[in-house]
């Protein structure tokens, strides 16, 4: 069996990837979140396939196709209920995966470290585009306000809202497209994972040290593979708990009415995992501001391996980049917190300053 696995390509290539492929001895539990992204990705995927074998794109249909699903199809409730969650859960794992390798110095891995920003970014676009469907008042309010963002851009920013819409509102245009797109961009995310796996294993894992752990590696099954089935199963009975107990934990009130152009919600918001950019945003007074400082919130990670050339990966070494750090995160948290609140005082003024501190953060992160 061992000389099967030895010469056989394709073989090969799987044992090279899962058993055989040289890991840090000291790695801990913050990096089982990589594997269970990958998990939760095969499960959005699959469960958004079954999903889409009964919704209709069309705004007549596709809100009475959401009811249908939940009442009508076997356990149709289910794969809503684990779909909608799961995209929570999976931006949940992708923020801890982020802080864990911002922590420990993980862009130093430039290939590795880009790439996966750039699947948080197609990620983010493919949960906006899927809040759209189910064509709820939330649903269209938020796709209103997100896509006339653009409209900021100079000289072509109406132009390209116009060409979203596929007309001059929000209409049957638009959720068509918005479902093409939401269909197609998770395979597009699975190949840039792909892509990102193929960027570790040349480089290899980081560790908590930060050092060079060639000379102390060991190989990744039994080691690993354990550790990351503990890890599923724990996650999964955390998962399945949120989907027994509270179903509805994540999602808007306001979004199990029918959309009404003529009614506009009281207070719209965007889904949790957005809130914090979307404070970013309504802290800056000009518009084209509000967007470039969006934009910028999540792009700015794309530069830390170009400007962070610390000695050492880990913060190991950096007592003080240590306590930076969770700041950074508390700061995080409350800007999420604030996206949640009513558009007044104090909330504006407190988006303001933890939108400042949000950014220093990055240069201070530079100056330690």
């Amino acid at each position: 069996m061992l000389s099967l696995r030895k010469e056989d390509k394709l073989l090969k290539i799987a044992s090279n990837s899962l058993v055989d492929l040289p890991s840090p001895s000291s790695l801990s539990y913050f990096w089982n979140f990589g594997s269970l992204l990958g998990v939760f990705l095969m499960v959005q995927i699959l469960s958004g396939l079954f999903l889409a074998f009964h919704f209709s794109g069309d705004v007549n249909l596709s809100f009475d196709s959401i009811i249908h699903v939940m009442r009508d199809v076997n356990y149709g409730w289910m794969l809503r209920i684990v779909h909608a969650n799961g995209a929570s859960m999976f931006f949940l794992l992708m923020y801890i995966h982020v802080g864990r390798g911002l922590y420990y110095g993980s862009y130093r891995f430039n290939k590795t470290w880009l790439s996966g920003v750039t699947i948080l970014l197609l990620s983010m676009a493919t949960a906006f585009l899927g809040y759209v469907l189910p064509w709820g008042q939330m649903s269209f309010w938020a796709a209103t306000v997100i896509t006339n963002l653009l409209s900021a851009i100079p000289y072509v920013g109406v132009m390209m809202v116009e060409w979203i819409w596929g007309g001059f509102a929000v209409g049957n245009p638009t959720l068509t497209r918005f479902f093409a797109f939401h269909f197609i961009l998770p395979f597009i995310i699975l190949f840039m994972v792909i892509l990102h796996l193929f960027f570790l294993h040349e480089t290899g894992s980081n560790n908590p040290v930060g050092v060079s752990s060639d000379c102390d590696s060991v190989s990744f099954h039994p080691y690993y593979s354990v550790k990351d089935i503990y890890g599923f199963s724990v996650f999964f009975i955390f998962f399945m708990m949120i989907c027994m107990m509270s179903p509805y934990i994540f999602m808007d009130v306001e979004n199990f009415i029918s959309s009404d152009p003529l009614v506009t919600p009281v207070h719209i918001q965007p889904e949790w995992y957005f809130l914090f950019a979307y404070t970013i945003l309504r802290s800056i007074p000009s518009k084209i501001g509000g967007v470039i400082a969006l934009v910028m919130s999540v792009m700015i990670l794309y530069t830390l391996p170009f400007y962070l050339d610390h000695k050492f990966r880990s913060t190991y070494f950096y007592h003080l980049m240590k306590y930076i750090f969770w700041i950074f995160v508390v700061n995080w948290l409350l800007l999420t917190w604030i996206g949640a609140c009513v558009v007044e005082m104090p909330y504006m003024f407190m988006g303001m300053v933890f939108s400042f501190i949000y950014f220093m953060m990055f240069f201070v992160f530079w100056l330690i």
